[in-house]
């Protein structure tokens, strides 16, 4: 019995030891941010890291706040520029650096946000792809801290009503299912866009091939954000 017992245990570390690596390596296999610098974001006035959060504050104080989830296995600051566009305009983006670029290991990202921005009063939260899918159902549970969600080529999960949610997806994306998205309000389609223009990082795999640029994708997203943010915080 004794003897069974140790083979069964050094069993089943073996195993656990090879499932450890297995994940390492899928894990270190990410997708990389192109012509972001790290150093330029560290000397950069307006934006500060804390921690996991790297926050990018506008020149005028601001009452609106937004928390991104970058998408699965993305290095998370390939999504500065496009948020850096939204802090231009007046919107405080806080951008979460995820465990193992994997955002169902942290979902309550969030909850570390709030208390370090008491200025802020109206707080939307939102993501690309897996960020985004974290980012719906952390709204779902958190409602009454919610004004509005944000979804970039991801899809409503949760009990969140679509008028409370913006919905943008590139039309030649080739990673979304887009069946799941079966509402339609506020829901916007950038014509000769993809996945991962959503970000700066290199091409993904099962993508389609973009038709215009990163940076024009990102400018239409933008404004769909701010449009959107503007309606809500009126509401």
């Amino acid at each position: 019995m004794k003897k069974w017992l140790k083979t069964t245990l050094i069993s089943l570390f073996s195993l656990f030891l090879i499932l450890a690596v297995a994940f390492l390596i899928y894990a270190s296999n990410y997708y990389h941010a192109v012509d972001v610098s790290k150093d330029a974001l560290v000397n950069e006035k307006t934006i500060t890291t804390d921690g996991k959060l790297t926050i990018l504050s506008p020149s005028t104080p601001s009452e609106t706040g937004f928390i991104f989830y970058p998408g699965g296995k993305v290095e998370h600051i390939a999504y500065v520029p496009m948020l850096e566009k939204l802090r231009q305009n007046g919107i405080t983006c806080v951008l979460i650096d995820m465990p193992f670029n994997l955002a169902f290991f942290n979902s309550n990202a969030a909850d570390n946000v709030f208390g370090k921005l008491p200025e802020i009063k109206n707080w939307y939260i939102g993501g690309h792809s897996l960020g985004g899918a974290m980012a719906s159902n952390y709204a779902s549970k958190h409602q009454d801290q919610i004004k509005g969600l944000i979804l970039l080529d991801a899809y409503i999960y949760g009990d969140i009503p679509p008028e409370n949610a913006l919905t943008v997806y590139g039309s030649l994306d080739g990673v979304l299912d887009k069946s799941k998205i079966t509402y339609k309000e506020n829901v916007f389609v950038i014509e000769g866009g993809n996945h991962a223009q959503f970000g700066n990082y290199s091409p993904q795999k099962g993508d389609g091939t973009a038709t215009i640029s990163s940076e024009q994708q990102q400018k239409e997203t933008v404004n769909h954000i701010i449009e959107f943010i503007k309606r809500k915080d009126k509401s």
